[in-house]
């Protein structure tokens, strides 16, 4: 109960605190994953079907892809509005040139890569080297990358290569659908990067950047290249989204950004940086898509729904905030499921 009424875990053994303040984040993102995957079963007679699983890992991706790109950027203690249209971007040039031709994927999925890195690396330059506030300057870059995401495809078309859309949709072992490995993936990459020397500089930077300079870290350079990652990741959810539609549209992930950042807190990564990880955002991505899937499903009716999602969103928030509440700075450097 004192947890509850938060006033913190000062009242309980010190052992017992200091495993709380370790582990509560990862026990209270997946409770909420456990709660919205049993209620999605529990509507969705076929939710754990081959197709089922297919079409619901196919929905998760592109939001748990953007979710890790976002969250490597706040570790380093910034943000991105912009990473919608980082995503929206990369995936018209990808589109465009891809033109449903298999012969000419690679080289569209590498520009699309290129087209990400390169809007995250202008955004690491604006907020590291000429010290913009990350908030505002991403706002404007987001402008910026919108519009020559029209101009790049003026209107919704292009084709997918067949090839994209094909193995995406695959279904591997009657039960393990492609985006499900590609998560997998993901994760693993990301836990790499967080064993790496980079990853260690990621994460003293976002915790205190005067500190880290002082110990020989260097914080400008760190930020851009988190900025960069970021870019280069949010990009390959455009690649999700282009293979799970088909076609090509200038605003294909632009509502993604704000879901990117619930999905990172819901997840246990703070936004002042330094703790937290994309293991939880993506368990965090996963619990809005199926939040998501359960206001469709619940029936609710057309015009109340975005309410309904945005309420059940602000309490899954609040439930992840009071779950993960832990006094001073306890692992502060360690919290969040990484």
């Amino acid at each position: 109960m004192n947890l509850l009424r938060g006033t913190g875990t000062r009242d309980l053994p010190g052992p017992v605190r200091s495993l709380l303040s370790v582990h509560m984040p990862a026990l209270a993102v997946g409770l909420l994953l456990l709660v919205t995957v049993t209620a999605s079963a529990i509507l969705q007679p076929g939710f754990f079907s081959p197709y089922g699983l297919s079409a619901s890992f196919a929905t998760f991706l592109p939001l748990a892809t953007i979710a890790a790109a976002q969250t490597i950027i706040v570790l380093g203690g910034g943000i991105d509005l912009s990473i919608g249209t980082i995503v929206t971007l990369s995936s018209a040039v990808s589109v465009v040139l891809m033109q449903g031709d298999d012969a000419r994927l690679p080289l569209a999925l590498a520009a699309g890569l290129a087209t990400g890195a390169a809007c995250g690396l202008f955004n690491g330059l604006v907020v590291a080297v000429l010290r913009l506030q990350p908030i505002v300057a991403t706002f404007a870059t987001s402008s910026v990358f919108g519009g020559v995401a029209l101009l790049v495809l003026p209107t919704p078309g292009g084709e997918v290569s067949p090839v994209l859309t094909g193995t995406y949709r695959m279904v591997l072992a009657m039960y393990v659908p492609i985006p499900a490995v590609l998560l997998v993936v993901l994760f693993l990459s990301w836990r790499l990067l967080r064993g790496s020397r980079y990853g260690q500089h990621l994460y003293a930077v976002g915790g205190n950047a005067e500190a880290a300079y002082t110990s020989s870290v260097p914080v400008s350079r760190v930020r851009v290249l988190s900025y960069t990652l970021g870019g280069a990741v949010a990009s390959l959810a455009g690649v999700a989204l282009l293979a799970d539609a088909g076609a090509g549209d200038p605003t294909l992930g632009t509502e993604l950004t704000l879901g990117s950042i619930a999905a990172l807190v819901i997840g246990g990564t703070r936004l002042r940086g330094g703790s937290g990880g994309v293991g939880g955002a993506l368990v965090g991505a996963v619990v809005l898509s199926l939040i998501q899937g359960l206001v469709f499903f619940a029936g609710v009716p057309t015009n109340a729904r975005e309410f309904v999602y945005g309420c059940v969103i602000i309490a899954a928030i609040a439930l992840a905030g009071l779950l993960t509440a832990r006094d001073g700075s306890a692992s502060g450097a360690s919290g969040g499921t990484r």
